[in-house]
């Protein structure tokens, strides 16, 4: 079955700058006791300053320009990457854009809300509620009064996370094996809505079938993801036409990194640290500096084979870090000399 042949037969809109690289990290491997460590560059995909967002982004958002949408209408955390990302697709397509973004009550338009602003989005603001039904149904009653104006909107679910968009992470596998091989390899990546891991599953049931999938959540139970990722998988699958089954015990991910979504951990601060000290890579305290800190961590106690190359798949979010210019205070060795 030519399964690259059926995945471009999917409608979708070019929105990322394609193929993102591969940079090998050899001084972060050995603080990990990995033999090889790969970082796999999705921030570097363009769009808002890159992110793994942009990759959904361009399925999602194929279905409204066919539909001749106006506006754009999604959700999220205060300093959500699918929402600014939405937001930058929006006027890259010529389309308004109007946000649901829910959590703690701030003070400065900074990170990412403050390239909201850049963008042009209209926000609707939860105080103290990210709960994703209050934020869903904020968006639902959002829609329905554009549509009373007369406006034609498109609605897009938490994180991208459909189908459709899951297809996104099924292109990037074919990429990444264009770009590997197609040899034993071990894939961590950060899981929050659930569409990233369930094309990395599907994509390597059909371009990598010697990869394992290893998902570190920045919110939800292992549980609640393996049986949303179950579903996405299925839904992406029948876009492709192909047969994916897929159990929930398949699903691998690790839950014990999370803390409190949208709040830095210690240990993922000490991987933040870590990684640009030793890389010069950064990541961001809400989702790549926890994943990375899982994998720290799984490696370290052998969950991970230290002799199979693992990739780091990171998911972008650097606007992020501007917004946490406190946690990082300390670390500062700065001498202020006035003459």
């Amino acid at each position: 079955m030519d399964y690259a042949q059926r995945l471009d037969a999917v409608e979708r809109v070019r929105l990322a700058d394609l193929p993102t690289p591969i940079m090998e990290a050899p001084r972060l491997a050995r603080h990990a006791g990995l033999a090889r460590l790969m970082i796999k560059r999705e921030d570097k995909t363009g769009l808002a300053m890159g992110g793994n967002k942009a990759r959904k982004l361009e399925y999602d958002l194929a279905e409204a320009v066919r539909q001749g949408c106006d506006v754009l209408v999604t959700i999220g955390g205060t300093q959500s990457n699918h929402a600014v990302m939405t937001a930058a697709a929006a006027r890259r397509l010529g389309l308004e854009v109007k946000l649901v973004l829910g959590g703690p009550d701030f003070t400065r338009f900074d990170g990412n809300l403050l390239l909201d602003v850049l963008f042009g989005a209209e926000i609707r603001y939860l105080v103290d509620d990210d709960d994703n039904d209050s934020l869903a149904s904020a968006m639902g009653e959002w829609v329905r009064e554009l549509r009373a104006a007369g406006r034609n909107p498109f609605a897009l679910p938490i994180g991208g996370s459909t189908g459709a968009g899951a297809l996104g992470y099924v292109r990037a596998m074919r990429e990444l094996a264009g770009q590997i091989g197609d040899g034993p390899v071990q894939i961590v990546t950060a899981v929050g809505s659930c569409g990233t891991l369930a094309g990395l599953y599907l994509g390597a049931q059909c371009f990598l079938p010697r990869a394992r999938v290893v998902g570190v959540s920045v919110s939800r139970t292992a549980a609640a993801i393996a049986e949303r990722t179950v579903e996405l998988v299925a839904e992406a699958a029948k876009l492709l036409g192909i047969e994916a089954p897929m159990s929930a015990g398949e699903v691998e991910c690790h839950d014990g990194y999370a803390g409190d979504y949208g709040a830095p951990t210690p240990a993922g601060q000490d991987a933040i640290t870590a990684a640009a000290q030793m890389e010069g890579l950064v990541l961001d305290p809400v989702y790549t500096g926890k994943s990375m800190s899982g994998l720290l961590d799984l490696a370290r106690r052998r969950v991970l084979d230290p002799a199979v190359p693992t990739v780091f798949l990171h998911t972008g979010g650097l606007p992020i870090v501007f917004a946490f210019e406190g946690a990082f205070r300390e670390q500062a060795v700065c001498t202020k000399i006035r003459r």
